[in-house]
């Protein structure tokens, strides 16, 4: 398949530079993460109208009323290449990358990132300032993956290919990476790195100990996340809100 028809292909939905396997675990589409790349290989640096530069093949996405997506004017961008479904709502602005995946229903509030490559699934809230990290490389290196029916708070950083399984919900500014750990309070234990947030977990910032003893006698603390609680009746009931907004 040339570069072309992958962008073509990325954006139909037709191909997606992640897949999940029958386990339910997510791997990287290696030769799709290649074919992004040969096609940055590919592109010359050209003026757009705006006052712009960027390589001529990866100009934004234009919408239709027929798209039925919903961009929503002020500064958003969606750059070839990333597929965006049907009842998606894009609020400026915000930026979705290359590769990037966003199904029905969801939607991108003002100042978030949906970096290259990160896959969002079907009637997600991405609230304010969310960064969703992006990544091309190395190839194999799974990118970041919120699945449907998730609710990111306003300014959560989700980045180095952390999975966010369905329904969580992450309360505002929760930072998930690689390195940071996540605790959780109800089953009383510590994830394994790598491991996703679990379905349906609320999360929310939290902080514990620094490791040096010089830095824990200044009483300082690092960051960690806590699942402080599963999503029950009560809970998903304050989220109804977010339904009338859609």
């Amino acid at each position: 398949m040339s570069w072309l028809e992958l962008l073509n292909n990325l954006e139909s939905g037709a191909v997606r530079a992640a897949t999940q396997d029958d386990n339910g675990q997510w791997h990287a589409n290696v030769e799709v993460k290649k074919g992004i790349l040969e096609a940055f290989k590919n592109g010359t640096n050209t003026e757009f109208a705006g006052g712009f530069v960027d390589k001529h093949n990866l100009a934004p996405q234009e919408f239709t009323a027929e798209n039925g997506v919903r961009m929503v004017p002020g500064g958003s961008s969606v750059r070839r290449g990333a597929h965006v479904a049907k009842g998606t709502i894009i609020m400026p602005p915000a930026y979705v990358n290359i590769g990037a995946f966003i199904d029905e229903g969801t939607m991108v509030d003002s100042h978030a990132l949906v970096g290259s490559c990160a896959q969002v699934g079907k009637n997600v809230h991405l609230s304010a300032a969310v960064q969703l990290g992006g990544v091309l490389e190395p190839v194999g290196a799974s990118p970041v993956v919120v699945e449907d029916d998730a609710f990111i708070g306003a300014g959560c950083v989700i980045v180095e290919g952390v999975v966010v399984k369905k329904g969580a919900v992450l309360a505002p500014g929760v930072r998930l990476s690689a390195t940071i750990p996540v605790y959780d309070c109800v089953n009383e234990r510590q994830l394994d790195k790598g491991e996703p947030i679990p379905e349906y977990a609320i999360v929310i910032p939290g902080s514990r100990p620094a490791s040096n003893a010089w830095a824990r006698e200044q009483g300082l603390s690092m960051s960690c996340a806590l699942i402080v609680k599963y999503r029950d009746e009560q809970s998903d009931a304050s989220l109804l809100l977010e339904e009338v907004l859609r």
